[in-house]
């Protein structure tokens, strides 16, 4: 569950602020660079697939990747693929039921928008709509709800010396996640990179609040009603960026989600939200 912002965070040592200084400080003498391609292409390998401070992978490595084309404009569109598994682990073990054959491997994410620098310069506003999607198989709505999901999104980026950063509200309106009753949930976030001019290395924060609509349900095939599943997630990290698109991120990610709610694999044991060291290694082109 990417967005473009989501690629910002990763790569904020990396290619989106090299460009820029590399323009300011060339030689006037020297030629032209090759004018930037409008596509760009970036794959990541994990040890963990945290999504909102959620486990996708069931703790699992996952491997991931996508494209975006960025229109002069400021439109642009993607998508973003990542291996999975919380699909299939939260219904493995659905009692001997027709729930249990449900499973998903792959998380595919489609977006498109307009991103522009409308109030300064380093000072992007962005607005878009995100669909993401579940290739199923031994789907039963009966004993699980559509697990595909469209948000709406705003966001405010922000530049002040080294210190960078968005401000983002998501908007589901759809169900979330399969999630009853959940359309109109929100997620407001906050990221902030901080450029340490020492070694390639970015500081990395990041704060959200995942609220869920329609509090307290009850539905088929879920125990009754379910109370405090919305909860708050952090992260806490360093990017370091070794040229040529090349970049590893290191982080701490923890949540207050309920455990009693967000759990995965073996009989549903597993808490999802539990806190832990995240690494992973990207290329762009």
């Amino acid at each position: 569950m990417k967005t473009i912002q989501k690629t910002a965070i990763a790569l904020a040592a990396s290619g989106l602020f090299t460009a820029t200084s590399f323009a300011q400080t060339a030689p006037a003498a020297a030629p032209e660079a090759p004018e930037a391609s409008p596509i760009t292409a970036n794959v990541t390998i994990t040890n963990d697939y945290r999504y909102r401070g959620l486990t996708q992978s069931n703790y699992q490595p996952a491997i991931q990747g996508g494209f975006d084309y960025a229109h002069e404009s400021g439109f642009y569109i993607g998508n973003w693929n990542s291996s999975i598994s919380w699909i299939g682990d939260q219904n493995s073990t659905a009692g001997g039921t027709a729930g249990n054959n449900v499973s998903s491997n792959i998380e595919m994410d489609f977006y498109g928008g307009f991103k522009k620098e409308l109030i300064a310069p380093g000072f992007a506003s962005d607005f878009g709509v995100l669909q993401y999607y579940y290739p199923t198989k031994g789907f039963n709505s009966t004993f699980m709800q559509n697990p595909n999901s469209t948000e709406l999104y705003a966001a405010q980026n922000f530049t002040f010396g080294p210190l960078t950063g968005f401000v983002k509200l998501s908007y589901a309106v759809t169900t979330l996640f399969g999630i009853p009753n959940s359309a109109g949930s929100m997620y407001p976030d906050l990221t902030l990179n901080y450029d340490t001019g020492f070694w390639g290395l970015t500081a990395n924060g990041h704060i959200g609040y995942q609220y869920i609509a329609g509090q307290p349900f009850t539905t088929t095939g879920y125990s009754g009603a379910q109370n405090n599943i919305s909860y708050t997630d952090w992260k806490l990290g360093m990017t370091k960026d070794f040229g040529g698109g090349l970049a590893a991120q290191v982080s701490y990610i923890q949540t207050n989600a309920n455990p009693s709610w967000y759990t995965t694999g073996g009989n549903q044991s597993t808490w999802s939200g539990r806190g832990g060291v995240n690494f992973s290694l990207t290329k762009t082109f």
